[in-house]
């Protein structure tokens, strides 16, 4: 952080910092393996057609598999979802179909994003982009 940008905020009281933040309501729904690879497979194209359709509608925010370092099996899959309750990001994960048919189990959480960056380029001369 620069000196300038700590001096802006040296100021303020622990309760004016959390105040500016952002507080961005989402859910996290980590999601498990249960069944064999061979199961799984079964279910991969349409838990991936789910999931595009989640992002498209403006309901996810961000998913993909976690790995430990140095391993390439994930450990788990993240799925981060805007709803505007618990009921709702339950029947959210409870219609993908890795959990609708058993293959995958998950566990439902709350969480508040109140830190973090986001960098995005935009060239417009040869249209791409970069995400970072």
């Amino acid at each position: 952080m620069s000196d300038q940008t700590m001096s802006d905020i040296a100021h303020l009281s622990l309760e004016e910092l959390r105040a500016r933040m952002l507080h961005k309501q989402l859910w996290v729904v980590m999601s498990r393996a249960v069944a064999p690879p061979e199961e799984l497979g079964k279910h991969v194209r349409a838990h991936l057609e789910y999931q595009i359709k989640l992002e498209r509608d403006g309901i996810m925010y961000g998913a993909g598999p976690a790995t430990r370092p140095g391993e390439t099996q994930a450990a788990f899959g993240l799925i981060i979802i805007r709803a505007k309750d618990e009921a709702a990001a339950r029947a959210i994960a409870d219609a993908d179909p890795m959990h609708a048919t058993g293959s995958r189990k998950y566990e439902l959480y709350s969480w508040s994003l109140n830190e973090g960056r986001i960098n995005v380029t935009l060239n417009f001369s040869d249209q791409t982009f970069k995400f970072d």
